[in-house]
């Protein structure tokens, strides 16, 4: 076996990127760096809860220097990728350059706004911790303002929220919005007795969690609405502009607050062929997540594309468990190829999918065998699931605390209005 270390470098510290990390960052044959924009992972599928103030940020997050502390052969870079140059095995970051032996893109998605430069500059995104923090401190300003104004029809308009995207996201926060106005928002905004501000679910397809079973489907549309939730499907979004939401079939919606969970999209590198990529930006790979086209490059969880497995002939879905699980696979079969052992082709298991929809309601779909459940016993399934999947012990502990006292109180005390400011520039710090 070659003992000569490979440096490994690893762009993006999300699911995939620090489970490859975690399989390579104790073995002497590699030098793994890891590179990210933040200096912390973080669990996207609880980003709403956050952006709700039901969790703390630090509930789901945890910095990368602390998670691998102690592992003598990883490093962590900050910074932004600006450049690919694959004739010499280097990577132009934002601060600075770094070469490589082995190349991993882990940087999954970002927000998709289809075009519309209108949604884009007007709607509320709900992708990051940034994004997150935002929509809390603009969502409270507008109920202190909703509290204070005079005028019925601006009222309105402040407290009317339009959820944008029927997948497990769009519902999950829909329920949550619902769940609030009827047990935090009545209680601490006395002066909103009575107003007219509406939630609304809109989708663009025919149905709700269109992955999942019609059972599943069915019982989100049937528990959202009996909640209050305004769901229009078949709705698809063109516009949004003067406090105005438009849609393709002429109807609208008056509001100030547009939230967007309608879709996702990869990111394309600067150096990367654009063969390179395929249906929707993502990098297209092999049985082992090798770019094609490419030497010594990989792409690993929602940034590839991969249609060798034979049960997902159009490509994985972009959720956790597949990161997770390239991850890991990659890892394993690079440490095998130090070798010349045979590596693994990558062969998603689809564990199932699930949405919580309010306090005591969700549902949850199993594949292996094929089973449907809701109600209580979903939502803790759903609840157990994810504390399993947030990153260490503290923060499941964490999140289980806060989570506890949310269900038992039907409140929480995290509605503060933070607006983080400073004097300095990154560069200057």
């Amino acid at each position: 076996m070659n003992h000569t270390p490979k440096k490994i470098v690893i762009v993006g510290g999300g699911f995939a990127g620090v489970n490859l990390a975690k399989n390579l960052s104790d073995h002497e044959s590699f030098d793994v760096v890891l590179v990210d924009k933040n200096n912390y992972n973080f669990f996207p599928p609880l980003i709403y809860q956050v952006a709700t103030g039901y969790l703390e940020t630090s509930n789901i997050s945890y910095p990368f220097r602390k998670l691998f502390r102690g592992k003598k052969n990883f490093t962590f870079r900050l910074g932004e990728l600006e450049e690919v140059l694959p004739a010499q095995k280097k990577l132009i970051l934002s601060t600075g350059e770094i070469s490589y032996d082995y190349l991993v893109f882990g940087t999954g998605c970002v927000t998709n706004y289809f075009g519309m430069e209108s949604v884009e500059k007007n709607a509320i995104p709900m992708k990051t911790i940034s994004d997150a923090l935002q929509m809390r401190n603009t969502l409270l300003e507008r109920l202190e303002q909703a509290s204070r104004t005079t005028d019925p029809e601006l009222r309105k308009k402040l407290l009317t929220v339009v959820v944008a995207g029927g997948g497990p996201t769009g519902v999950e926060i829909s329920g949550m919005f619902a769940e609030m106005k009827r047990t935090i928002i009545a209680k601490d905004y006395p002066e909103l007795a009575g107003s007219s501000g509406e939630i609304y679910l809109v989708d663009g397809l025919k149905a709700l969690l269109t992955p999942m079973s019609e059972k599943s489907q069915k019982y989100a549309y049937d528990t959202l609405t009996k909640n209050g939730v305004k769901v229009r499907l078949n709705a698809l979004v063109k516009d949004f502009s003067d406090d105005v939401v438009h849609f393709a079939n002429g109807d609208t919606i008056v509001s100030k607050n547009l939230i967007w969970a309608a879709g996702v999209t990869a990111i394309v590198f600067k150096g990367i062929p654009e063969a390179a990529y395929g249906r929707g930006k993502r990098m297209i790979v092999d049985a082992y997540n090798k770019v094609i086209g490419m030497d010594d490059v990989y792409a690993i969880g929602d940034t590839c594309i991969q249609t060798t497995d034979e049960h997902f002939p159009q490509g994985h879905p972009q959720v956790a468990q597949v990161a997770i699980q390239q991850g890991q696979n990659l890892g394993k079969n690079l440490i095998k190829s130090l070798s010349n052992e045979t590596l693994k082709p990558f062969s998603y298991y689809d564990k199932g999918s699930m949405a919580i929809i309010g306090k005591n309601k969700a549902v949850a779909d199993l594949p292996k065998p094929k089973l449907f459940f809701s109600g209580v016993l979903a939502l803790f399934m759903w609840l157990f699931i994810h504390l399993l999947s947030l990153i260490n012990y503290r923060n499941r502990i964490r999140t289980l605390y806060n989570w506890g006292v949310a269900y038992l109180t039907n409140d929480q005390s995290l509605r503060m209005i933070v607006r983080p400011a400073s004097k300095f520039k990154p560069e200057d710090v």
